[in-house]
């Protein structure tokens, strides 16, 4: 990122200071998140997930000392595949012609570098189980930091995850990506009460919010995906290997 003082004229001003110039990959984010702003009919829709499940799997499995470590976002990537089988109309990208149904499941995951934010696609993951998808995950983190990523994982996302859980965060709302119709976006688990029955009992709930093109998928929709992501996760009793195929 280069920077350099204001013009003279407005140094002595009220809004004086120094001017930081935004780098390629900053004018590059601008760029592409305005014009999705202006041109995607975004909505929102949002669900609270109980994630004690998924973290004490994970301190099991962290017991064992396997490899690749298996975080949350490989479990939310995870459930995310099998929700986009479910429900094909999210694992799509708008066209002019209409909403094209892709035949594998490409997840983009927002790595965020110096510079801005970049979220390549983690390719084919419906065909991944969960300690593949961990693997394929740590990868792709990886040579995304190092400048190292195929030009088929930039192009390709089908679907994003924005997951803010690992920052004190506990929610936000994503913009979607043309000419993908749809982003989750997931904050942090936070510990607090919850009624069960007529018992209120401490869980950790993580907010989930979906970001969606209204020209390409509708409210009840949307709703029935998140509910699809929320039963995998609460459950965490999905057997763990890859689906078979995508229904696109």
């Amino acid at each position: 990122m280069t920077d350099h003082l204001m013009p003279p004229m407005e140094q002595d001003g009220p809004r004086s200071g120094r001017l930081v110039a935004p780098s390629r990959m900053r004018r590059a984010i601008a760029q592409q998140m305005t014009r999705s702003k202006q041109t995607v009919p975004h909505f929102y829709v949002s669900t609270e997930i109980q994630m004690d499940a998924v973290l004490a799997a994970l301190r099991g499995l962290a017991g064992t000392g396997a490899a690749p470590r298996v975080s949350v976002t490989a479990c939310l990537i995870h459930a995310l595949a099998e929700s986009l089988i479910e429900h094909p109309e999210f694992n799509a990208v708008w066209t002019p012609d209409g909403l094209v149904l892709v035949k594998g499941v490409h997840i983009g995951v927002a790595v965020a570098l110096e510079d801005g934010l970049i979220a390549p696609a983690l390719l084919d993951c419906n065909l991944f189980d969960l300690a593949q998808t961990a693997a394929a995950l740590e990868d792709l983190v990886f040579r995304t930091r190092a400048g190292r990523l195929r030009a088929v994982e930039l192009a390709s996302p089908t679907f994003t995850l924005s997951n803010l859980g690992v920052y004190d965060v506990a929610s936000f709302a994503a913009i979607v990506i043309p000419p993908q119709v749809a982003i989750l976006a997931t904050g942090r688990a936070i510990k607090r009460g919850v009624a069960i029955g007529d018992e209120v009992v401490v869980r950790s709930v993580m907010t989930a919010t979906l970001s969606a093109d209204h020209r390409a998928v509708d409210g009840a929709q949307a709703a029935r995906f998140l509910a699809s992501v929320k039963a995998r996760l609460e459950g965490f009793g999905w057997d763990h290997r890859p689906s078979n195929s995508n229904r696109g």
